[in-house]
């Protein structure tokens, strides 16, 4: 009969006391990299599972963290979130937590869902993405004290819950220097509807930035829905003006994709640079904005577990992190 692998099987394994694996497995942020690394080695070896029922009744906790998965698009930007999950459920499970996933089509349904996970599996936090202004969900949750962080900014006030975010602004700045730097001057922009923070946020820092070149951007902005045939249309409005733009920056992959589409029919020396660093985007030779999501999945967590424990793992619950600019053929 196989001998019965515990705590203390595991610290032996790995030459720490039994006290270090549990921190590993419960409060692993108190434990150095090296450690940490060791100890998953060794329960991997050891093929070590904990007692979660057990230790479900020790802390009053499911452990549980749950997502939502947003609707699928054109298949193009969605693997940004796809990217996010993946680095979260990773993260997460490395702090001793589980993702569950559930669905919905808007907000409404999504708090529907919130009361039913609730209910039926006891949940320990959320974690949000796709904010908005005015966004229920948030108030939905802190009317009832649930433990939430957001992947994205509360746009209406940025101090009212924890949240990580990229900065979009710095992304499309560095777009518009990049180009600024080829001898572009007008340079024009395909963005969402205004309304969108994370739309206004990346137009924001095209504007910006053509103002401090001395550029007026007033006929350069196109706005649409977000989708390649949309990203076409706009392209090939502002490339029928009196005065075309000679480079473009795009607020999403998706709109730089039909906006390549619309330069190779019209011009095909104008650059495009796109935003997310999706798979396609790098499929096509397409110039874009790359965020990190590894690093916000982390910080997300970081974040979550430290409201959990009461003991924040960050000295600001607001973390901005900078996207870099991944550059190819196209710019």
């Amino acid at each position: 009969m196989a001998q019965k692998v515990t705590i203390a099987t595991v610290a032996r394994q790995a030459g720490v006391s039994r006290q270090t694996v549990s921190n590993v497995l419960n409060s692993p942020h108190v434990v150095r990299e090296e450690t940490r690394q060791r100890v998953r080695e060794a329960i991997d070896a050891l093929g070590y599972r904990t007692n979660q029922a057990a230790r479900q009744m020790r802390t009053g906790r499911s452990r549980l963290i749950a997502v939502r998965i947003e609707p699928t698009r054109d298949g193009i930007n969605g693997s940004v979130l796809d990217r996010f999950l993946h680095g979260l459920s990773e993260t997460a499970g490395t702090a001793g937590y589980r993702v569950m996933l559930y669905t919905a089509i808007d907000d409404e349904q999504e708090i529907g869902e919130y009361d039913d996970l609730l209910g039926a599996y006891d949940l320990d936090a959320f974690v949000l993405t796709g904010t908005k202004r005015g966004d229920p969900r948030t108030a939905w949750l802190t009317a009832r004290g649930v433990p939430f962080v957001t992947f994205g900014r509360p746009w209406d006030d940025p101090t009212v819950h924890p949240w990580v975010d990229v900065d979009g602004a710095d992304g499309t700045a560095q777009a518009t220097r990049r180009l600024l730097a080829l001898g572009h001057q007008r340079i024009g922009f395909v963005g969402w509807p205004v309304g969108s923070g994370v739309g206004d946020d990346r137009r924001l820092g095209w504007t910006h930035t053509l103002r401090a070149a001395g550029v007026d951007p007033t006929d350069l902005d196109r706005q649409t829905e977000d989708g390649i045939g949309e990203g076409e249309r706009a392209v090939r409005d502002l490339l029928d003006a009196a005065r075309p733009p000679t480079a473009l920056v795009c607020a999403s992959d998706s709109l730089a994709l039909g906006a390549l589409q619309a330069v190779r029919a019209a011009d095909p020396a104008v650059p495009v640079i796109g935003f997310d660093d999706t798979p396609v985007a790098a499929a096509v030779g397409l110039s874009s904005v790359c965020q990190p999501l590894h690093e916000a999945a982390v910080r997300c967590v970081e974040l979550l577990t430290g409201l959990l424990d009461d003991t924040p793992r960050q000295p600001n619950p607001q973390v901005l992190l900078k996207p870099r600019l991944a550059l190819r053929q196209t710019a």
